[in-house]
């Protein structure tokens, strides 16, 4: 019988193994995994929140029980590194390339497990699977991690999890029946908790995000840009700098039995 443990310790030895093969400079901190049901209702609210065309589990895979979502977060110093100036450093967009095809090798090894254990699996590209003029996934990583409860929006529009979310996000559909993971309570977030930081929005050098809205075309374009800065290393349409180094690049910073709020936070939190 399939236990989650079998997945994650599956999931935790790849990683370690891919860096110990000495063909990267990354170096990942402890994954994070977590699981939704393919029936979860918030999927079908995706077509609304994000597009009409965005997949439910359902669609890709007739059969569907399981969405196995996990969170590959970056070591401590790839964010440091990229907390100056206004392009990319080349750390995070090396790590971003790297990252993606980690996934990518990842999510075979993952559909290995699952196909011993005589279960089905769809394969989910870990990015450029977009619409160039909306700019909006058919199958969105982050919104697909909140439902698995993963973690949580943050002001950035970046899912942060208990190991932050400077890091890069995963996910596979399989007929494996497996208990979904009970999505948290609350905020992660120290805006939308009880808005007392902005330090997201002054981090992004572009202007494209700030307390009320974002720009996504204005985002899009920088990451165009570093994508050319750093095509030496591939395509690292990238920039981080919204979450190197904030409060919630490592861990989630609300921690509710030490934190005490001393503003009165916003309540519009956006899904997108």
């Amino acid at each position: 019988m399939l236990v989650k443990a079998v997945i994650e310790e599956g999931i935790r030895s790849f990683v370690e193994q891919y860096r110990q093969r000495g063909t990267t400079e990354t170096v990942w901190e402890m994954p994070v995994t977590a699981y939704a049901s393919a029936d979860d209702p918030l999927f079908e609210t995706l077509k609304t929140a994000v597009s009409p065309t965005h997949g439910s589990p359902r669609e890709l895979m007739r059969h569907s029980r399981t969405v196995i979502s996990y969170f590959l977060p970056f070591n401590h110093k790839i964010a440091r590194g990229n907390r100056d100036g206004n392009e990319c450093s080349r750390g995070w967009a090396l790590a971003y390339v790297e990252t993606n095809a980690l996934i990518v090798d990842l999510n075979n090894h993952i559909a290995s497990i699952l196909d011993s254990y005589c279960y089905e699996s769809v394969l989910l590209p870990p990015t450029h699977n977009f619409d160039t003029t909306t700019l909006i996934s058919d199958w969105s990583h982050k919104h697909v991690a909140f439902i698995a409860g993963l973690g949580k929006f943050g002001l950035h529009r970046m899912i942060i999890t208990q190991q932050g979310c400077c890091g890069r996000l995963g996910s596979i559909i399989t007929s494996a029946p497996l208990e979904p993971t009970k999505r948290p309570e609350g905020e992660f977030c120290l805006f939308f908790y009880d808005g007392s930081c902005l330090k997201c929005v002054e981090k992004c050098a572009s202007g494209a995000l700030t307390s009320e809205r974002f720009d996504r075309r204005k985002c899009y374009d920088v990451l165009r840009a570093n994508a050319v800065v750093h095509s030496g290393l591939g395509y690292a349409d990238a920039c981080g700098k919204c979450v190197s180094v904030v409060p919630c690049s490592f861990r989630n910073p609300v921690n509710r039995s030490t934190y005490v709020p001393f503003a009165t936070g916003a309540t519009n939190k956006p899904l997108i």
